[in-house]
């Protein structure tokens, strides 16, 4: 019997996600288990695999964002009547599928046999309409463009992954990272003219645009010419940019900041070095996860007119990168060693750069920490991450004359920069979740206790 395959729910806080690519075409068979399209979510990428074996009917949404549990396609026998679940019709949200004998039999034959979909009768090009906008964007040829989508449709991702590896017109390949390609296209860069051993990425092509711009020759006369581009956000900063707006919306923030000197934290590293290799994130793990067990307030989250309370610390590390900011979680921080939480923040780091990690593994957070302090940052305000109360900013540790014992000597001093909801916060308790904070990153030892 034909069942309709909607957008699943990959996360708990998951409310969309894009389609960026059929792994399956209409008419192929499908087995249960097998994977039938890619989701892009605001965390991550996923493969989505079919519930059910059968006959792809029907595409319903080709490419694009979907709202969760919308249909996406049906799977059903060859031969059985499915018009009942489309609604006696095909959706308006995608054209119908080509018959035979249009462009669409000749990019699939195309795509078959490794070249580019360009119609042998120079007819239309057949990619879906976020494809040609991802490729106006990108100064991309379409008729360059393989279509890997269902009979040799060009799709987003296809147009995305022939520019990151040097499409854009170039005769040599180049190696260029998706967001790298948006900001060449937006600046008017042709990345083939970057000397760089290795991929290049967008602070390359910020580097070349400033240097061009400083030593360009301007002719004697020329009329200045403004342009404007439009660059769609993708779905991981659409999602951000959401969530930043309503987290500001829910919560009445306030910003705390101290100064912590780090030379115990210092010393700490140095005598684990040729043991582990921990960093100040790792630490700070370790030491926020401590303080919050004793500072449930902090720990906690608002539903309605109630506190959530938790007897557990899951301590989320926001990972920077191109496409958006990502915040992994370590699970039960309080129950783990130094060592143990150093080795999951960097396996954590790392699998958000290679987009490996699970929902399981970027959900169920209760506070946050976030560190810029490697870009010089002495003070910022973070932003809670909802539906947690309150979230740390680690900033640069400055050499900084101090006063001890009435001399001027120089001490490492980190700025810590608290964000707390004050629905459940007041200043006092931030101030002394703070001074907790402090004391332990002066004092290592009193975490043994």
């Amino acid at each position: 019997m034909a069942e309709l395959i909607v957008m699943p729910k990959l996360g708990l806080t998951m409310t969309e996600g894009t389609i960026s690519n059929w792994r399956k075409a209409e008419g192929d068979t499908v087995a249960q288990g097998e994977i039938l399209f890619d989701v892009e979510t605001d965390k991550i990428s996923n493969e989505v695999e079919a519930k059910l074996s059968g006959v792809l009917r029907k595409i319903i949404v080709e490419e694009g964002t979907v709202d969760i549990f919308r249909p996406v396609a049906v799977i059903g026998d060859a031969n059985e009547d499915i018009s009942a679940l489309l609604g006696g019709g095909v959706p308006a949200v995608v054209p119908a599928p080509e018959q035979a004998g249009t462009p669409a039999e000749a990019g699939a034959a195309a795509a078959a046999a490794g070249e580019a979909a360009v119609p042998a009768d120079g007819g239309r090009i057949i990619a879906s309409p976020y494809a040609k906008k991802t490729a106006a964007l990108l100064s991309v040829d379409l008729r360059q463009v393989r279509g890997s989508g269902p009979q040799g449709r060009i799709t987003a991702g296809d147009v995305r992954k022939y520019s990151a590896e040097g499409g854009r017109g170039a005769v040599s390949k180049v190696k260029i990272s998706p967001a790298a390609a948006i900001e060449a296209a937006a600046l008017g860069i042709d990345p083939s003219g970057l000397q760089k051993e290795g991929r290049i990425m967008k602070e390359d092509i910020r580097s070349f645009a400033a240097a061009s711009s400083k030593t360009a020759v301007q002719p004697a006369v020329k009329a200045a010419v403004q342009e404007i581009t439009r660059v769609p956000m993708n779905s991981m900063r659409r999602i951000i940019a959401k969530r930043m707006l309503e987290s500001q919306a829910v919560s009445p923030a306030v910003t705390y900041n101290m100064r912590v000197d780090t030379t115990a934290l210092g010393v700490l590293r140095q005598q684990l070095k040729d043991t582990l290799k921990v960093t100040y994130t790792d630490l700070l793990v370790s030491i926020a996860a401590k303080a919050l067990l004793e500072f449930p307030l902090l720990n906690c989250s608002i539903e309605g007119t109630e506190f959530v309370m938790r007897n557990y610390a899951n301590i989320g590390v926001a990972v920077g990168l191109e496409e958006g900011l990502i915040v992994p979680v370590v699970k039960n921080a309080g129950q783990k060693g130094l060592a143990e939480i150093s080795q999951e923040v960097k396996r954590l780091a790392a699998g958000a750069r290679n987009n490996s990690l699970t929902s399981e593994e970027l959900t169920g957070g209760t506070f946050t920490i976030t560190n810029l302090g490697m870009y010089g940052m002495e003070s910022f305000s973070p932003i809670i991450n909802q539906p947690e109360v309150a979230i740390l900013g680690v900033n640069a540790i400055v050499d900084t004359p101090v006063a001890v014992n009435g001399e001027i000597v120089i001490r490492p001093l980190m700025n810590l920069s608290l964000t707390a909801d004050h629905r459940a916060v007041d200043g006092a308790v931030a101030a002394q979740f703070m001074q907790k904070i402090k004391a332990y990153a002066e004092k290592p030892a009193l975490l043994l206790l």
